[in-house]
Parts: C-alpha cells; structure tokens; sequence
C-alpha cells in the first residue's frame, strides 16, 4: 500500500471543520475525524475507489454521516490528498492547488 500525505491545506479545512462540529455538539467533531480516516482508509487500500473528478487525475470518496469530500491524486509513490471540502460550499475552489 501507498502512503497517503494530506496536503497542508486539506488538513487545516478538517481541523477547522472538526472545530465546528465540536461547537455545536461536544464529540461531533470527532466523529468526524473518525469518518475522513475510514474514507482514506479506503483510498489507500485501493487508489481507484475514488470516482473520477470529471476529466482529471483527481478522484474524490463521499464522507458517511458528514457533507464532506475527500479529494485525492495516486501518484507513483503516494497517494496525495487535496481537500477535505464541503460538499456543498464553494465548488472547485481546491482546484488550483498544486498537485
């Protein structure tokens, strides 16, 4: 199995986003973090359970329980994870990050 590397920018959207679960409910952000490792889990286990993000190299895992999105790029050695976006705010703003 490949190594996964959360980019910098994915893990700071997951910390701020585990902080906001956490204020509205205590234990919720953990939850959280709890359903984005099972998710990576996945992908590193098998790269291609992704579905392809449009024409590119991206492919991206839905969150169970969470509107969040786990984009990510299998490259020779690692698989590298762009965002952990919200699915439903601001789409394709991760798209300029480097790859």
């Amino acid at each position: 199995m490949k190594p996964v590397i959360i980019q910098r920018e994915a893990a700071e959207e997951l910390d701020e986003a585990m902080a906001w679960y956490e204020r509205r409910q205590g234990g919720l952000g953990l939850d959280l973090e709890k359903e984005v490792q099972i998710a990576v889990d996945r992908i590193r286990r098998d790269p291609l359970v992704g579905m392809q993000y449009r024409n590119t190299a991206v492919r991206f895992v839905r969150v169970k329980r969470f509107p969040y999105v786990v984009y990510y790029r299998e490259l020779e050695n690692a698989i590298w994870v762009i965002a952990v976006a919200h699915g439903r705010r601001r789409p394709g703003y991760w798209k300029n990050r480097r790859l």
